[in-house]
This record gives C-alpha cells, structure tokens and sequence, in this order.
C-alpha cells in the first residue's frame, strides 16, 4: 500500500485521531511488537494471508516500506523516488532472526527520526490527496499494524489492537477506500458493487461508546462514502473491534466464529474484493 501506486494531485487531508507525535511513538511501538513477533519464530515459515511470502519475506517487505516513506520525508521528495537507491534497503545478506530483527529496527528509528524531524506539514510527496509527512506517520503506523497480523496468523502468536487505534485503523483505510485516485484504480472491479439501497454497517461490539466505533459504507452513489453512524443496512457486520479491522482488511473470514455478518453476504464479498491493493 505504500509504493507503486498511482500519482493522486493533492486536495484532501487525511485527519487521524492522534498528533503526529504520537503516530511517531505508536510506529516505535509497532515495529516492536513486530519483531517480537518474529523472535524465535521460523522464519520459513509461509504467510497464510500473504501466501507467496514466507515470514522473513514479510519482514522484508514491511522493512523497505518504512525505508521508503523515510526517504520520501527525509528528502522531501515532490514525486515518487526510487527504492533500490535507498540505502540498506535491500535488508541484509541472510534472513537470520538477528539480522533481520537489527535490520528492522534501524529502519524504523530512522524512519521516525525523519518523520519528527519534518513534522507533520512539511510537504512531501504521497500517492493520496495527502501530500504532507503526516500523512507517512501515520500510514506506516497502520502498514505496520496490518503486517504484524500476517505475522500472527502465520506463528499462531497472540494479536490485539488497543481500540483508540484500531478504530482510527479503520477510519483510515475507509479514507483511504473513499479518494477518487482508488475508484479509478478499482474501477474494473465496480461492476455490480455500487447502487441503490447497497450499504455495509460496521458495528464494533466492544468498543468504548466514546470511541463512536461504528461505521456505514454507502455505495449507493458511484463511489464509496461513509459515516460514523448506527442505521439500517444492507448488510452487517458485528464482532468485536480487532476482529472488524481484520474482517475489513481481509485477514479475518466473515464465517469466523468471532464474527456475525447480517444481510447480503455477497455483498460484503463484493466489497472485499473491491477494496484491496492487491
């Protein structure tokens, strides 16, 4: 999700529910809880969710993704910059778990020395409507997040997103979902998914009320828009805040127990289909 995607022209800010200090401490604390996850873990090992990717692939990928953003901030870059230029962002020689684990640590810190260095309106170049180092904050914050799940399902390791960030997960790939730059990249895979009375509710079952952790997808336009509300819909989808990110992001099935979808589930089939950077 973060390169090799189209150039949008700028417009559109993507606001989030946390400053970007804490979008700098929160990416830390994930990379973290990243590589914790790798420890002692075989690292051959394939990535249900990614299956062409074994765990070392993942933390590579997820490593040269912070790499990226951090040289895009760090050069204030006005377009989109080549990886392979990027300093160390091959990763290492071999993918031992001590390699691996120095490797992505570094890329990390250095990625949000550059984000803090910059702050949150310097100018930079992003794929979005957003073209401000912000935007990268608090991207990677949420690549990182979605990462540590393919890690999770591939070792069996507990996961759990604290709700104030789970919940501003979801309203980010919702805005993300939403900029016109997706729907004309989407737009092959539109066909049938937009039309009178076709909406999606999202109700997380646990969240704290202040969190307002329930969202409609309407797409009964031509193109996505969404609400934080509680109405009628198509189609459902109830389960507990974690789990509702994960069914959004694909890595959880709608048929898991853990998960109740209500209404037309083609429709959220459809939708899941739809809205991937596949």
């Amino acid at each position: 999700m973060s390169r090799n995607e189209p150039h949008a022209r700028p417009g559109v800010v993507l606001r989030g529910a946390f400053d970007h200090a804490q979008y700098c401490a929160e990416l830390l604390a994930e990379g973290e809880r990243f590589r914790a996850v790798l420890r002692g873990a075989d690292l051959t090992a394939q990535v249900p969710s990614c299956p062409d990717w074994t765990l070392a692939d993942l933390a590579r990928h997820l490593g040269q993704a912070h790499r990226w953003a951090g040289a895009l901030v760090s050069s204030r870059a006005t377009g989109p910059i080549d990886e392979a230029a990027i300093p160390g962002v091959a990763g290492p020689d071999d993918d031992t778990a001590q390699a691996l684990n120095a490797w992505l640590a570094e890329g990390t810190e250095r990625t949000v020395a550059a984000l803090r260095e910059a702050g949150p309106d310097t100018a930079v170049w992003s794929w979005s409507t957003d073209h401000r180092a912000g935007f990268w904050a608090r991207r990677m914050v949420y690549e990182t997040v979605v990462h540590r799940a393919d890690a999770a399902l591939a070792t069996g390791a507990d996961y759990e997103v604290r709700p104030e960030s789970a919940a501003d997960a979801v309203e980010e790939w919702l805005q993300l979902c939403a900029l016109p730059v997706m729907a004309e990249r989407w737009a092959a895979r539109a066909d049938g998914l937009f039309g009178p009375g076709r909406t999606l509710h999202l109700h997380a079952t646990d969240a704290p009320p202040a969190l307002h952790a329930e969202w409609v997808l309407d797409l009964t336009g031509d193109r996505l828009t969404h609400r934080r509300a509680h109405e009628k819909a198509t189609t459902a989808l109830r389960a507990p805040l974690t789990d509702l990110l994960l069914a959004l992001y694909g890595r959880r099935s709608p048929t898991d127990d853990r998960i109740e979808l209500l209404g037309d589930r083609a429709l959220f089939d459809h939708w899941l289909t739809y809205a991937s950077f596949v």
